[in-house]
């Protein structure tokens, strides 16, 4: 077999064995196959597609490219989640705690954020003294004591994604329904859960950018994941607007603290009751009615509140933050970025643009090796739809020097439009997406 056959058969529209793609993936990670080669693949790949078939296969040989984690000793129905990414996506932190307060365990491995898009690790790590990395005996005894336990993804996960996408990253073949799938999904199974449900993201902050695109990537997942043996059930939620008001790592532990003591923004409540109830139901723990009560419980009596003091407690972090953010470190500086000129309705607002303008404010990274500033971020007082006027306060940068705020404010201008028609909201949540099908709200 040769790799040359491979990549001139995909060029032609014809579709790839079993055995074609297991040697082309376990030839690259092996460094039998070098990098041009594979980026024809990818190329091939993304302008001619994949099967629902070959996206399987693939999936599968990429979760068997390194560990597959058995969490068997852990009692009960394993439930996961995953978001496909975006702005202001602070939801983890809150549905991992209302789902173990209700009594299904959560042993999690979540990601960092890159580009503009946040990740729960670099937000839990805000919090002074959290430690992400656990051993496996670690994460389980923890998941066992408490019922939750949230870190790093491990290195030795779906070694074969992360070369890959390390690749499509530089190659222009992100943007690809059949490599995304097999993306997310070898490490979902190869994490080990028994359910899994996926948040996937709609609009100017996401991968996807309409409905249809975004339904079709996430029955393409749960297809994936049913035909694994797992639980899978998908919420297109909306991403042409950030969650909540803020952005940034420590702004956004805060704000998810608010919503797990009750007082949280409305938008971003809602959002993580609807991902928990679904959780839920994926594990067992009745309908969707009783499961959405069941969360709200939780959420109104503090028992959520609690276990999540108890967990970021078990592995180190300081959680007198947790309760009093105000004791979160401050940023030096603040900047509020005004209306000049023209009264109306913001009828855009691109949620990459504020992401890239977080990014230039410290709060995110461009190379993953770059550092973060945990206080660095962006407090939202305007929002797509919402009437302005000149002089109003669109939005408050914060950082620790500056003269970063110039960029950051050409960065979210540029993707700012006022005019004097209001545009129509958003829904919060698209569509549900199972093995049975879609249903559209």
């Amino acid at each position: 077999m040769r790799m040359y056959d491979i990549i001139a058969k995909k060029r032609d529209g014809g579709t790839l064995t079993e055995a074609e793609i297991a040697f082309a993936i376990r030839g690259y990670v092996a460094g039998e196959i070098p990098d041009y080669q594979m980026s024809a693949l990818l190329m091939a790949i993304y302008l001619r597609g994949m099967t629902d078939a070959e996206t399987a296969v693939l999936t599968d040989v990429m979760a068997r490219s390194g560990d597959m984690v058995d969490l068997s000793s852990i009692p009960g129905v394993k439930v996961d989640k995953h978001s496909t990414g975006g702005v202001g996506d602070k939801t983890t932190l809150v549905i991992v705690p209302i789902v173990a307060a209700c009594g299904l365990p959560v042993a999690k491995m979540s990601g960092r954020g890159l580009g503009h898009t946040g990740g729960t690790i670099d937000k839990m790590e805000a919090v002074p003294g959290t430690r992400t990395t656990l051993t496996q005996q670690e994460f389980f005894a923890q998941v066992n004591r408490i019922g939750l336990a949230v870190i790093g993804q491990s290195g030795q996960i779906a070694v074969a994604d992360k070369k890959l996408y390390a690749l499509r990253d530089v190659t222009a073949t992100v943007g690809c329904i059949p490599l995304i799938a097999s993306s997310i999904m070898s490490k979902k199974l190869a994490a080990g859960s028994d359910a899994i449900l996926l948040d996937v993201t709609m609009g100017t902050g996401a991968f996807m950018q309409n409905l249809e695109d975004a339904i079709e990537l996430a029955r393409l997942m749960v297809s994936i994941g049913t035909a694994h043996g797992r639980k899978v059930a998908a919420l297109i939620t909306d991403m042409d607007k950030p969650l909540g008001h803020n952005i940034g790592n420590a702004m956004e532990v805060a704000e998810s603290m608010a919503v797990l003591q009750g007082r949280g923004p409305a938008d971003l409540t809602e959002v993580c009751l609807q991902l928990a109830a679904n959780m839920l139901v994926l594990g067992g723990k009745g309908s969707l009615t009783a499961c959405r009560a069941m969360a709200e419980r939780v959420l109104s009596d503090g028992t959520a509140f609690a276990k999540c003091c108890q967990m970021f407690e078990a592995q180190g972090g300081d959680i007198s933050v947790l309760q009093d953010p105000d004791r979160f470190p401050r940023a030096k500086y603040c900047y509020d970025l005004v209306v000049r000129e023209g009264a109306g309705y913001i009828t855009a607002n691109d949620v990459e643009k504020i992401g890239n303008a977080s990014v230039l404010l410290g709060a995110g990274r461009l190379k993953k090796e770059d550092p973060i500033d945990f206080a660095a971020g962006i407090e939202l007082h305007k929002k797509l739809g919402d009437a302005v006027k000149p002089g109003d306060v669109l939005c408050t940068f914060y950082a620790s020097d500056p003269a970063l705020f110039a960029a950051a404010e050409e960065m979210y201008r540029s993707g700012l439009v006022i005019s004097d028609r209001r545009p129509a909201e958003p829904p919060l949540v698209y569509a549900r997406v199972t093995a049975d099908g879609v249903e559209r709200f």
